[in-house]
C-alpha cells in the first residue's frame, strides 16, 4: 500500500496539471473585444455605480488594489488568501484594498468572494506593463478572459484590463471636458451637413442634381456618425453625469442617418447595402477623402450632374415605401415624378391617394421656390 502511495500522488498531480493546462489554453490571449463588450465594461464602472464609488474611494485614501471579476477560468490563477463570500459594498471593498493581495468579486459583482489572494497567471504571457500589480492584472485578464482592475497607488490611476483591452479611466471632470470638445466638433459637422442637404435639395428641385454635392452630404453624414460613436462611449463611461450631453447628442443626430441613407439610395450605382458596407468600413480619416466616397458609389470620378430616382424628396410625402418604389419605377427620374400630370398619380395610386400625393408634391415645390 505504501509503495503505491507516491504513484497515486503523482497521478493526482498529473491530473491537476492536465486540468490547469486545459483551463489555461481555452481563452485566446489576443482575443479582441467587440464594441458591445467594451460598452458593457464601461457601463459596469460608470460614475454612480457601486464599483466606481469603491474604486474612486481607494484612489482617494491613497491605496492600490487588484480586483478580479470571477469566471470559470479564475480558479486556475488564484492562490492563498481567504474566502469571504459576503455582500459587496464600496466600504467593504475599500477596507479590503488595504491588504496587499487581490480581491475576487462574483461574476455579477454582488458579492466579494475572496480577499488577499495571490494571482499566478502564466508568466510567459507577454505584458507591456512594468509594475508588478499591472503586469499581473494584464496577464490575468488575457489568460482568463475576465475583467481585471488595477488601481495605482503611485499614479492614482484606475486601469481596466479585459482580454486584450487596456483602458485607463479618466476622472469625470477630464472626461466631461473631452466629451464637450467632441460635441462642439459634432455641432460644426452638423451645420455643414445641413448646408449640404439644403444645397442638394435646391438642385434636385430644379431638376439639376449634383453627384459632387451628394458625395459631400454623405461624407458629412458618415463623419457625424463616426464622431457620435466615440461620444456615446464617453457617455457610457460618464454614467449619470453625462445625461445632459446625451440629450444634446440625440438632438444633433436627428434625421442624419435617415437623410444620408436616402441620398445613397438616390445616387449609388451599386446595391444600396453594398455601398453602405463600403462606407461603414472607412475610418474617419478615410471619410475625409472624397475619392473614397465616390468609389463606394461605383464612380471612378465625380460627374457634375446626373438624373436621380428621387427617393429622398418623395420620402417627404406621406407615401409608404412600396408606393414610393412604384412611383420611382414608373417615373424613372425625380424630374418626372415631381412634374407629371394628376392623371399619372391617380393611375398609379388610385383616385384619392393620387390626388393627395399630387397636392403634397406641389406643396413641396412651393416651399422650395425661394431657393
Amino acid at each position: 500500500m505504501d509503495a503505491t502511495t507516491p504513484e497515486i500522488a503523482n497521478n493526482i498531480d498529473d491530473d491537476k496539471k492536465d486540468v490547469q493546462q486545459t483551463i489555461i489554453q481555452l481563452p485566446d490571449y489576443n482575443q479582441k473585444l467587440t464594441d458591445e463588450e467594451v460598452v458593457d465594461i464601461l457601463r459596469m464602472v460608470a460614475p454612480g455605480t457601486n464599483l466606481r464609488t469603491a474604486l474612486e474611494g481607494i484612489v482617494k485614501i491613497g491605496k492600490g488594489a487588484l480586483i478580479v471579476v470571477e469566471n470559470e477560468f479564475t480558479p486556475a490563477i488564484i492562490d492563498g488568501g481567504f474566502k469571504i463570500n459576503c455582500r459587496f459594498t464600496p466600504q467593504r471593498l475599500m477596507e479590503l484594498a488595504k491588504m496587499d493581495g487581490a480581491i475576487i468579486l462574483s461574476n455579477d459583482m454582488k458579492k466579494i468572494m475572496h480577499a488577499n489572494v495571490l494571482l499566478t497567471p502564466d508568466s510567459h504571457i507577454l505584458s507591456n506593463e512594468t509594475g508588478t500589480r499591472h503586469k499581473s492584472a494584464e496577464r490575468s485578464a488575457r489568460m482568463t478572459g475576465t475583467l481585471v482592475i488595477a488601481v495605482s497607488e503611485r499614479k492614482h490611476e484606475i486601469t481596466l484590463y479585459h482580454k486584450n483591452l487596456r483602458r485607463v479611466l479618466l476622472n469625470s471632470n477630464e472626461l466631461l471636458r473631452k466629451t464637450n470638445e467632441h460635441i462642439q466638433l459634432l455641432e460644426k459637422q452638423r451645420e455643414l451637413f445641413d448646408t449640404s442637404i439644403t444645397n442638394l435639395t435646391k438642385m434636385e428641385m430644379r431638376n439639376y442634381p449634383s453627384l459632387d454635392v451628394a458625395i459631400q452630404t454623405v461624407q458629412k453624414g458618415y463623419a457625424i456618425q463616426k464622431i457620435a460613436e466615440g461620444i456615446q462611449r464617453s457617455l457610457v463611461e460618464l454614467g449619470k453625469e453625462g445625461s445632459l450631453l446625451k440629450t444634446r447628442l440625440k438632438e444633433l443626430l436627428t434625421n442624419v442617418r435617415e437623410e444620408t441613407e436616402l441620398v445613397i439610395k438616390d445616387y449609388t450605382k451599386l446595391d444600396v447595402k453594398k455601398s453602405r458596407t463600403l462606407l461603414q468600413s472607412l475610418s474617419y480619416d478615410e471619410l475625409l477623402e472624397k475619392e473614397n466616397i465616390t468609389k463606394s458609389f461605383a464612380y471612378e470620378t465625380p460627374i457634375k450632374h446626373k438624373q436621380i430616382k428621387g427617393w429622398r424628396v418623395l420620402n417627404k410625402t406621406s407615401l409608404e415605401e412600396q408606393e414610393i418604389a412604384l412611383l420611382v419605377k414608373e417615373a424613372g427620374t425625380l424630374g418626372r415624378a415631381l412634374n407629371s400630370q394628376l392623371g399619372f398619380y391617380k393611375t398609379l395610386l388610385g383616385e384619392e391617394r393620387g390626388t393627395h400625393t399630387k397636392e403634397e408634391i406641389e406643396l413641396i415645390k412651393l416651399n422650395h421656390d425661394s431657393f
